[in-house]
């Protein structure tokens, strides 16, 4: 069995997010959603999700066979704990950092960079623009 990572914020789950998770799902036999908690995210986007990290993790449990919260120092123990074959990127996603620290670590794991959807129209910054106006 062939399990495939990915991870994210998936804040205001959108079409962009669900073809993302599609074209990981294709990629194996179970599909693994990591999500951004609140607090790094906060660090790394300098703002709040609009849906907290327990919210967003349940906006996904009907889309993957297993969704759990990142964690909060070491990203890469959730990877170490889970033992995936693969892990997918978004596009926008950066993978040099990944692919050298699992080279680090020792762990043999193969790193598929994933297609955009319409990236023009969903994205969850665009989104979130637009909801204010």
């Amino acid at each position: 069995m062939k399990t495939v990572m990915v991870f994210g914020t998936f804040d205001l789950l959108h079409d962009g997010h669900l073809n993302f998770l599609k074209q990981a799902k294709d990629k194996g036999d179970k599909l693994i959603v990591v999500v951004g908690r609140d607090e790094n995210i906060i660090k790394i986007k300098s703002k709040l999700p609009v849906h907290n990290e327990n919210e967003r993790l349940n906006n996904l449990k009907q889309i993957a066979d297993k969704v759990i919260l990142g964690e909060i120092n070491d990203f890469y123990k959730v990877i170490e704990d889970n033992k995936p074959d693969v892990i997918c990127l978004g596009y926008d996603q950066d993978s040099m950092k990944l692919e050298n620290e699992l080279k680090n670590r020792n762990l043999n794991i193969e790193v598929i960079r994933l297609k955009p959807y319409r990236e023009d129209e969903f994205k969850s910054s665009i989104i979130r623009k637009n909801l204010k106006k």
